[in-house]
């Protein structure tokens, strides 16, 4: 999920990434490796990966690129397509490069992996039951489709969760959202009447801005 605190500090922090980027990738990559182009159709775990160069911009990343796996995905787990590209647009603020995710890592051993920012324990607790139970988390930096998978599937948990009426003006989707933002029991005191603190509110607004280009991305 996304971090809030994490997203301000990007910009101040760029520079102290990209060196460690730099030599956490130059300690783990042979030299003669040359990383797969980023607009393969369908991601695999070695795929998605960009240059240090264009993933600290975040250039080469579009979620858009990602609508077939958005659709399938969000089918089975009963969630809308829309709001799963939603969230993987308000996402993606920082670059999803697997070696600068790790790097980062590194530096910050609680961040979130992969295109839909997933926290370790979150991963751990979604798989279960499920058909990618043999995964870990650790893959989701390299396979987004098994990003995009767990999002949705972190979706269809949040909204077995919420009550079958509540007295806000938030939709289903924007009390998911606000959930995978800030946790299941975020979402509830929402879905009770509580009013968002400037963070949470920050995402939902950032989800408004990106609704009508996610309902483009998959097709309508």
């Amino acid at each position: 999920m996304a971090e809030p605190r994490a997203r301000r500090r990007w910009l101040t922090l760029a520079v102290f990434a990209v060196v460690v980027y730099v030599i956490v990738h130059a300690a783990d990559t042979p030299q003669a490796s040359t990383p797969p182009s980023a607009g393969a159709s369908r991601p695999t775990p070695s795929a998605g990966t960009a240059s240090p160069s264009a993933s600290v911009t975040a250039s080469s990343y579009d979620p858009a690129a990602y609508a077939s796996q958005v659709r399938t995905r969000a089918q089975p787990a009963h969630v809308s397509a829309q709001l799963v590209m939603a969230i993987l647009y308000n996402e993606a603020y920082k670059p999803h490069d697997a070696a600068f995710e790790r790097a980062w890592q590194k530096y910050k051993p609680d961040a979130a992996f992969g295109i839909a920012n997933m926290h370790r324990a979150t991963f751990d607790e979604v798989k279960k039951g499920r058909d990618f139970a043999g995964r870990s988390w650790d893959e989701l930096p390299d396979d987004r489709d098994l990003a995009i998978e767990a999002e949705a599937w972190y979706l269809n948990d949040l909204a077995a969760q919420l009550p079958a009426t509540w007295h806000v003006s938030l939709s289903r989707d924007e009390l998911l959202a606000l959930g995978y933002n800030t946790g299941a029991g975020n979402m509830l005191a929402f879905a009770r009447g509580a009013t968002p603190g400037s963070q949470a509110q920050s995402y939902l607004d950032r989800l408004h801005a990106n609704w009508a280009k996610a309902w483009k991305a998959v097709g309508g």
